[in-house]
This record gives C-alpha cells, structure tokens and sequence, in this order.
C-alpha cells in the first residue's frame, strides 16, 4: 500500500450553504459519470487519490475556499451524487464524516452483498488506513473524515482528514491501494505540510525493532501485520537527501 500525499488546511466549523451543497451533488455526478467512460473507475480513484487534483476537483465543484471543509463536503458530494449508481458506474463511495465514518464495514458489507465481492479484505483495508494515520503515525492530528472508495473489482481509494484544534488545522491523507506492499513498513508515498513539528512514525523503516517488540508483546497481531523487521526504506522515507527516523519533523 501507499499514501499518495497529504493536504494541510485551516480547520473551520459550520456548514456549505445548502444551495452550493445541492450543485455539487448534481456536477460531482456529471462530471464522475464522464470520467468513467474516459478513464474507467480506476482512474476515478487514482485522481482522488492525488491530494492536489482533489482540492482542484473541489474548486471546479464550487468549494474554492481553503478550508478543511473542501475534504468533507467533496466526500459528501460524491457519495450523495454517486447514491444507486454503483452497478452502472461499478464506484461505490462509503464512510464520511464523524458517525458515518464508523458504519464503512457495514457499508461495505452491503456493497459486497450486492455485487458479489468478498467485503474482508476492503474492512480490513479501510481498518488498517485509519490505524496508520490514527496511531502509528502520531503527529497530533485525531481523524475525524474517512471515507473509501472501491471499484466492482475491488480496486480502492481512501480519503482521510484528522484536526488538530491546538493550530486550529487539519491535515487531509490520500491512501490509493494498487500496490499494497506492507501496511506497517513505508507505506507513504509523500508526506507534504507546511506546518512542522516532531511526529512518532512507527512506520518508519527505521521503526522495525520498535515494531517487533510491540508484535512481541501482542502475539494476536501478528502475521496479518506482515514481517517487521523485512522492511526497507523506500524513496518516499527520505527527505532532502536524509533517512527520516522514528521521530521526524514533518
């Protein structure tokens, strides 16, 4: 697996007006339904899962200001607009914001259900993108937004937003799952932020011995984790020419 990016932006309370809420839903379904037939549904999600053709997704839609609004009201958009289009598009849109973030398995679940796609494995996807950005990663920011997009085939993208109300920011992740590789070893392609400060990466290469004394300790994690100590550091876990550690500035 691998993040494709992240997004830092203000955090700001309140709602989209109705009518602009209204509009989007209309064109985000327009404009998906034109990208399908252009680039099939997988291309849908390796663009959503660019954190800056998201936040230009989100201007073309009508949230142009900077806010961690644009995350949750472009998610809300194409989940609304995409609702009972799933067998025509093959693109299912599940999670959300708060509450409806927990009910991702049960949606899932459904989704499966109705297309003959085994749900386990996009869960436990979904679980693991979460756990990472929630815990393994520790750089202050509590995930709040989740939501995951999966192709009929089982193809997936998850968008993410954790908030820190400290600064008074949000930080947005992109998950795409075409190469999934290890969920706890360098799964990051990019970590990008203008707002530094030290973060405990437990997914660092440099990590490992960290990560096999905490499977140690808890045996029930396990071989699903994959092998703590096969990892490498991947171009991603250097910056400016430097291995990133387990305690890094970002």
């Amino acid at each position: 697996m691998r993040r494709t990016g992240t997004a830092v932006l203000p955090l700001h309370g309140g709602r989209a007006p109705r009518w602009l809420c209204a509009r989007m839903v209309r064109l985000a379904r327009a404009v998906v339904e034109a990208m399908v037939e252009e680039v099939d549904p997988a291309g849908v999600l390796r663009r959503l899962a660019d954190p800056f053709w998201f936040q230009a997704f989100g201007c073309l839609l009508g949230f142009d200001w900077h806010s961690s609004g644009v995350t949750t009201t472009v998610c809300g958009a194409l989940k609304e607009g995409l609702r009972g289009t799933e067998g025509a598009l093959g693109l299912l849109v599940a999670g959300g914001k708060g509450a409806a973030s927990r009910r991702t398995p049960q949606e899932l679940t459904a989704y499966g259900e109705r297309l003959g796609l085994d749900p386990g494995p996009l869960i436990y996807a979904s679980r693991m993108a979460a756990k990472v950005d929630n815990n393994a990663l520790q750089d202050g920011y509590q995930l709040y937004h989740h939501t995951f997009f999966v192709t009929r085939d089982g193809s997936w993208t998850v968008v993410q937003q954790g908030m820190r109300p400290d600064d008074q920011t949000a930080r947005r992740y992109h998950w795409l799952g075409e190469a999934v590789e290890s969920f706890v070893c360098e799964p990051h392609a990019a970590i990008c932020c203008d707002y530094t400060g030290l973060a405990l990466n437990l997914v660092a290469a440099e990590s490992a011995a960290a990560r096999a004394a905490i499977i140690w300790r808890t045996p029930s994690a396990g071989p699903a984790l994959g092998d703590p100590n096969g990892c490498r550091p991947s171009a991603a876990c250097t910056r400016w020419g430097r291995p990133r550690g387990a305690l890094c500035a970002w």
